[in-house]
């Protein structure tokens, strides 16, 4: 029985070899792979590396494997010596890496004069990043994750502050590092579910099956002795992305080497794309468009500037007619002509560090100089030029840049090209719009989601949300709750509370399931002074998502603000458990007992808050109030100047100051 099963697998596996061609040109259907379904699971990469261990041997060394881990001298790339200190001038804080014991640490500190008025330390407990160009610092408290103030740049062998906590952004040791960015440094997270950054296990780096699939089935067919001659035909228990079609191929690579404002397809997670799938149902990611740049990009656009370089545009115009299976419209035509792609040039199972100069050069060659295609020379330029540039093609095709979003890093443009003169480069841009890199075709209402993300989290400029409404006025295939959520949320960064208010009571929408929905009709309600309402979306949002930290702290907030102390009580109780450096909820729970005469538990927790956040206003401003009620009148008028010297513009602390000075 087991044998004409093996033998019936094998005439299947044949018929779709049949059927599909297996050069990565062709529209191959990609249903065939069977660890595309639900039902397959993920096995990690130790299990791999039982029949692959010369290829796990070389992979833990690539950029891919060394992604993400533990905090420890091992894994860092970084420099630590007593002049690795890092001053934010807007913030006033200054910053030091220390290794101690093995283990890795960052202080935080501020200094008056000579003396030090504020320290903080805290424990590194993952890096992110291969360490190629940087590593990053996480924290964790209790399963919660957030990246920390201080980044090591490894090309420039520097600590700076890290990408986005440049100029006015530091947020410290607030960040939270969420699915999309866990999505591309590394395996298969498991999050707690209802939460944003709490993680329940986290794999240390990116695995084999990010760019193969889950291996249940294939580990489980190979066990039972179902082999494949993968030199002939395809194994469709596992993918290969080399044979892939050359979109697939290219799909596989840009999930995590194409950065940018990513949109999820309704219902969708980060994590639901599997290799050999196509990715634009899963997400679009979309990047601004200028006239007059094509020259600046950013770090993570490898796949967007390839994608727009002469050589991958010729050698994917391949036009298939499916019934002579031929390639016509294309300089390129030929039938053993295969389409560039990511890895016609890279191995991603070696490190670009042990790969030797001549195969990328042969990369190359193998359309330039091929005496098959006449109409692609190979370099015209003298040969006394190359060799300044070492005779490799990608010094001058794909020179080395700074990008736009990344410090002290520079990396190859992808976009391959003749080199550009520097006049080109200085053209005044203009903004387009935003393109979905991925799709061709994306539908209005993505495209509008796609300004919400632009808005949102890179520039706040009320024209995205103007555009965004464009697109949600035309046609599309969001379901009404998806875009009764969008509508939300547009109406929400524009601030415009009774229109937002308007569309909730006209939907009836208490029932959403969406955590950020119902905190946004909650948030509006506030807004307009309507605080019941706003309490009872405050607690749908906590329902819908109970790990949303400052949703809880919201909520008690406002039970507050209305007299329950009892249900104020239990949400800043929850929050310190979970995360006992939430300075909010300390704060809160301070104010608590000191309505209750606690004082001296009030001042604890106070102090706690502040030796967190010295520059927490309200903190601040609830221990002046104690200490004037404590009669300690002269540290409290010292606190209110601190107050008033961070915030010029506090007009209530600068009269109660005034009063207190009175009572002296």
């Amino acid at each position: 029985m087991n044998k004409l099963i093996t033998l019936l697998l094998a005439l299947v596996v044949l018929l779709m070899e049949i059927n599909c061609s297996s050069n990565g040109d062709t529209n191959q259907n990609t249903s065939v792979y069977l660890n595309h379904t639900d039902s397959v699971q993920y096995v990690g990469m130790n299990t791999c590396k039982g029949c692959h261990s010369n290829i796990h041997e070389t992979f833990i060394h690539t950029g891919m494997g060394q992604s993400f881990g533990m905090a420890n001298e091992q894994k860092t790339a970084a420099k630590f010596n007593s002049h690795a200190i890092v001053y934010d001038k807007y913030l006033d804080f200054y910053y030091q890496p220390i290794l101690k014991n093995k283990e890795i640490f960052i202080l935080e500190y501020r200094l008056a004069g000579k003396d030090t008025v504020h320290k903080r330390l805290e424990k590194v407990n993952y890096i992110i990043g291969s360490g190629m160009h940087t590593n990053s610092h996480l924290s964790q408290t209790n399963g919660y994750i957030f990246q920390m103030p201080l980044t090591f740049y490894t090309q420039k062998g520097q600590w700076d502050l890290p990408p986005g906590f440049e100029d006015k952004h530091n947020s410290r040791f607030s960040r939270t590092i969420e699915l999309e960015c866990m999505s591309c440094h590394n395996a298969y997270p498991n999050i707690m579910p209802g939460s944003k950054n709490k993680f329940v296990s986290i794999p240390q780096g990116i695995d084999c099956e990010r760019c193969h699939g889950p291996g249940s089935i294939h580990v489980r067919e190979k066990q039972l002795g179902h082999l494949v001659d993968t030199a002939n035909m395809i194994d469709y228990t596992i993918v290969n992305p080399k044979k892939l079609p050359y979109d697939l191929q290219v799909d596989v690579c840009q999930r995590c080497h194409l950065q940018g404002d990513a949109v999820l397809a309704e219902g969708k997670s980060f994590f639901d794309f599997k290799p050999g799938q196509k990715l634009s149902d899963y997400i679009n990611v979309f990047l601004p468009r200028y006239k007059g740049d094509q020259q600046s990009f950013i770090m993570a656009s490898h796949a967007d500037r390839l994608k727009q370089s002469k050589c991958f545009v010729e050698s994917t115009r391949l036009k298939i007619n499916t019934d002579t299976k031929k390639y016509s419209n294309s300089k390129l035509s030929n039938n053993n002509v295969s389409s560039l792609t990511c890895i016609s040039c890279h191995n991603p199972h070696v490190s670009i560090k042990n790969t030797a100069n001549i195969q990328f050069n042969n990369a190359c060659k193998s359309c330039h100089g091929n005496q098959k295609y006449a109409s692609l020379p190979l370099c015209s330029e003298k040969l006394s030029i190359r060799k300044t540039n070492e005779d490799n093609c990608w010094s001058c095709h794909m020179p080395k840049s700074g990008t736009e979003d990344i410090p002290h890093v520079t990396v190859h443009d992808h976009r391959i090209q003749i080199p550009v003169k520097q006049n080109a480069v200085k053209q005044i841009k203009e903004f387009i719009g935003l393109a979905a890199i991925n799709n061709p075709k994306p539908n209005a209402h993505t495209i509008a989601e796609g300004y919400l993300n632009y808005f949102e989290k890179f520039k706040n400029n009320k024209s995205y949300l103007d555009s965004a409404s464009f697109y949600f006025a035309k046609k599309g295939n969001y379901s009404e709750r998806h875009l009764f959520n969008n509508l939300i949320r547009l109406a929400f960064l524009k601030q415009d509370f009774r229109a937002l208010v308007q569309l909730a009571e006209k939907n009836q929408v208490t029932y959403s399931k969406d955590p950020w929905t119902l905190y946004r009709i909650g948030e509006a309600y506030s807004n307009l002074g309507d605080r019941a309402k706003a309490i009872i979306f405050y607690r749908l949002a906590c329902q819908a998502g109970p790990y949303y930290l400052e949703f809880q702290n919201k909520l008690g907030s406002t039970a507050l603000q209305m007299g329950n102390q009892t249900e104020a009580k239990k949400c800043f109780e929850f929050i310190i458990q979970e995360n006992p450096k939430f300075a909010p909820a300390l704060s809160n729970m301070g104010y608590i007992y000191a309505l209750n005469s606690n004082f001296n538990k009030a001042m604890e927790l106070y102090n706690q808050a502040i030796a967190l956040d010295p520059d927490y206003e309200q903190a601040l401003i609830n221990k002046s109030a104690l200490l004037v009620n404590m009669n300690k009148k002269t540290e409290a008028i010292v606190l209110m100047k601190r107050i008033i010297k961070n915030n010029p513009n506090n007009e209530l602390i600068k009269q109660a100051r005034k009063e207190v000075a009175k009572l002296k």
